[in-house]
């Protein structure tokens, strides 16, 4: 089975409520690789490579995220080639 990558940026009030490090213990739990990251936006960046359905899985865990966060938007762009992730981690 070969593996899908998408990049998602998530909007609202997702930076400084934990919402990275919670992405980070989601994907992981998942067995995904990848990363997260804030963008100076003020949105939160992050790829996710794995099994399709279990990417989607990901991404609809975005749209509620930490506790604390309150997200208004979440798009998903699908990547032709994959980049290769030893784990998911959070960048900085």
């Amino acid at each position: 089975m070969t593996d899908t990558q998408a990049k998602v940026i998530i909007s609202g009030v997702v930076q400084g409520v934990w919402y990275r490090a919670h992405t980070e213990k989601q994907a992981r739990s998942l067995g995904l690789t990848g990363y997260v990251k804030n963008l100076p936006t003020g949105q939160v960046e992050a790829v996710f490579t794995g099994p399709r359905e279990t990417v989607e899985q990901a991404i609809s865990w975005c749209h509620q995220g930490s506790p604390n966060a309150r997200v208004s938007k979440v798009e998903v762009k699908w990547l032709d080639k994959p980049e290769s992730y030893p784990d998911f981690g959070i960048r900085y």
